[in-house]
């Protein structure tokens, strides 16, 4: 499960960022298209935090849904896969947009 060792690095740079102060909650953004099953970080989340200054902190997962545009058409087009087509013209020209994120994009921290 490689979700483990995805929570054990966000845990480490949410420490490293925290100088030391308890973390209250953060929000993580995970892309649909990222291969990253936020469940799995979810359930990791509170085993990896445990005796560290993050035990009891608020986990938000905020997930990003996968958006890619057409080279031919050039329309932003819905994606559920890394290798989808366009839902206007069918083509399988896409570039991705968005869906391919994995960051933490803020922590809270006690004063």
């Amino acid at each position: 499960m490689h979700e483990m060792s995805i929570t054990q690095g966000i845990i480490e740079l949410c420490l490293d960022h925290a100088g030391g102060r308890r973390v209250r909650s953060l929000d993580v953004e995970i892309g649909e298209l990222s291969s990253v099953v936020p469940e799995a970080i979810e359930f990791c989340f509170e085993a990896c935090s445990r005796e560290t200054l993050m035990e009891g902190a608020r986990l938000n997962i905020i997930r990003v849904p996968g958006m890619g545009q057409c080279l031919d058409c050039r329309q932003e087009t819905p994606l559920s896969e890394l290798y989808g087509s366009c839902r206007l013209c069918g083509s399988n020209r896409v570039s991705i947009v968005t869906g391919e994120e994995l960051r933490v994009r803020e922590i809270e921290v006690d004063d």
